[in-house]
C-alpha cells in the first residue's frame, strides 16, 4: 500500500474515534477495519468491528466532544505502520501524544492496532 493510501486509511480510522453517531462510526470502521481485526491498548482488547465500535462509543461517552487527531507522518514497512496521535478535548485541551502500531492486509484494511498512551519514559 502506498503512503497516501495508508494515510487515508489511518485518517479514516482516527475519524471513527471522533464520531459520536454510532451508525456513522460503524460506516467509517467498515471502510478500514477487517472483520476479525484486533485493537489493543492498556485498557482494552477487542476483536471485530462491532466490539471496536462499542469500545469507541464508551470512550467518547467519557470524553464528550473529544477528537482524535493524527499528529505524525505515517511510517511503514512490511505491512506494518506506526503513527502518533493525540486526543483534543472539547475545550481544546490537548492530552499527551500516544502511538499506535498497525498491521494491514493485502486488501488494504487494518488487521491489528496496538496502542500506547503518552510519551516514552527515559531510560533509568
Amino acid at each position: 500500500m502506498d503512503i497516501p493510501a495508508l494515510e487515508r486509511l489511518i485518517d479514516t480510522y482516527c475519524a471513527a474515534w471522533s464520531e459520536t453517531d454510532g451508525a456513522a462510526r460503524a460506516r467509517l470502521l467498515a471502510e478500514v477495519w477487517a472483520a476479525d481485526a484486533t485493537y489493543t491498548d492498556p485498557r482494552a482488547h477487542v476483536t471485530g468491528t462491532d466490539e471496536l465500535a462499542a469500545h469507541i462509543g464508551r470512550v467518547l461517552a467519557s470524553r464528550p466532544g473529544a477528537k482524535v487527531i493524527r499528529t505524525s507522518a505515517v511510517d511503514t514497512h512490511h505491512g506494518l505502520a506506526r503513527f502518533a496521535w493525540r486526543v483534543v478535548e472539547a475545550d481544546g485541551t490537548m492530552l499527551p501524544e500516544g502511538i499506535d502500531f498497525a498491521e494491514t492486509s493485502a486488501e488494504g484494511k487494518l488487521t491489528r492496532i496496538v496502542g500506547f498512551f503518552g510519551p516514552m519514559a527515559p531510560r533509568a
